[in-house]
């Protein structure tokens, strides 16, 4: 079960386990028009559709009795809504995140993985805040969950590129219209994640999470204004224009905060930390591997030192400040890859 199973992150979802073979994939989300898109694009696939809201429990436990697995996507995420309405920002991704853990636990689900974002880290603003909270819910409710046979956990990951209310978007409108590209402060930088990265994270977390793990992909960043300039240069056309600061914006993402890092351990391309109630130690994941898990491709590849983890090589919180920055190059490359991209040059709608 995918709940915000219209969004970016849910139909890469489905494409992605559907290619697993599930059996069922069912789909809750408020959006009938998403909705009623997703069914006729997927006609004849197993998809169930439930419209529904993720603040009513009732509705929740419904939808998940028989759900082996549920990936928690729905939230307010725009940032300057979520200043304006921070309440409402509370409501759905705090009390929200309570009711899809308790549903889940109530109807026997194995595994639970909850989407958070790197603004929850050092958070500043009102959506950060909403999600910090909503991760410490989960981990809250992790061991009395995995007494009763669900896990819980977390993933943690920055922008995934050209996503619904991402930046990408809105440069590719102004770009292909021959307006000018606005962008707050050129020195940002924010991480940058392909949606195949994003789904990469899920399925490492189903196949090794213990109850309250954090897993965050070692994802690359990027200057916004070299980002608009890599748009800008797609089209051959245009200006950028700085227009000053939103609301609530960092200068630079966190994905991991300092004392997080001194707990991390390396598990590959992605940073595991373990929940607050555990030690520290490789993971020991309750759902063993079978075929009804889908199975990570880097399962060989996990970074070593005798014991199956390393620890990071430094202990200093991980920003998009002091990851690797994409070069221009780097960043042409991935838009050119990007669906979204690929639509706008060609004049299609998306």
């Amino acid at each position: 079960m995918v709940t915000g199973g219209t969004g970016t992150f849910g139909g890469a979802a489905v494409e992605r386990f559907l290619q697993h073979g599930a059996k069922e994939i069912r789909i809750f989300s408020r959006d009938e028009k998403k909705q009623d898109d997703m069914r006729r694009q997927l006609s004849g696939k197993p998809l169930r559709f439930f419209i529904g809201d993720v603040r009513d429990r009732p509705s929740l436990t419904e939808v998940m009795y028989g759900a082996d697995f549920v990936f928690h996507a729905a939230a307010l995420k725009q940032v300057p809504s979520c200043e304006h309405f921070p309440l409402e920002a509370v409501k759905t991704n705090v009390f929200g995140t309570e009711n899809v853990l308790d549903a889940a636990v109530t109807s026997g689900v194995k595994c639970v993985v909850v989407l958070s974002t790197d603004k929850a880290a050092y958070p500043i603003n009102a959506m950060g805040m909403a999600k910090a909270l909503m991760e410490k819910v989960t981990y809250a409710k992790a061991p009395a969950a995995a007494k009763r046979g669900t896990i819980l956990c977390a993933t943690r990951y920055g922008n995934v590129l050209a996503s619904r209310g991402s930046v990408v978007p809105v440069f590719l409108e102004q770009a292909a219209a021959g307006r000018p590209l606005t962008v707050t402060d050129p020195e940002m930088t924010r991480f940058v994640m392909r949606i195949e990265d994003a789904l990469d994270l899920i399925e490492f977390a189903i196949a090794h999470a213990s109850p309250g793990d954090l897993f965050v992909h070692r994802a690359p960043a990027v200057r916004l204004g070299l980002l608009a300039e890599a748009v800008r240069g797609l089209f051959a056309k245009g200006v950028v224009n700085v227009v000053g600061r939103r609301e609530g914006e960092k200068s630079a993402e966190t994905l991991l905060t300092l004392e997080e890092m001194a707990r991390a351990v390396v598990l590959g391309d992605f940073f595991r930390v373990p929940g607050e109630h555990g030690d520290g130690a490789p993971p020991n994941a309750m759902v063993a591997p079978s075929e009804s898990v889908p199975q990570p491709r880097w399962r060989s590849e996990l970074a070593t030192n005798g014991n199956g983890f390393s620890r990071p090589s430094s202990l200093e919180a991980y920003t998009s400040a002091s990851a690797r920055l994409l070069d221009m190059p780097e960043m042409t490359r991935l838009l050119r890859e990007n669906e979204v991209v690929q639509m706008a040059l060609a004049g299609t709608p998306g």
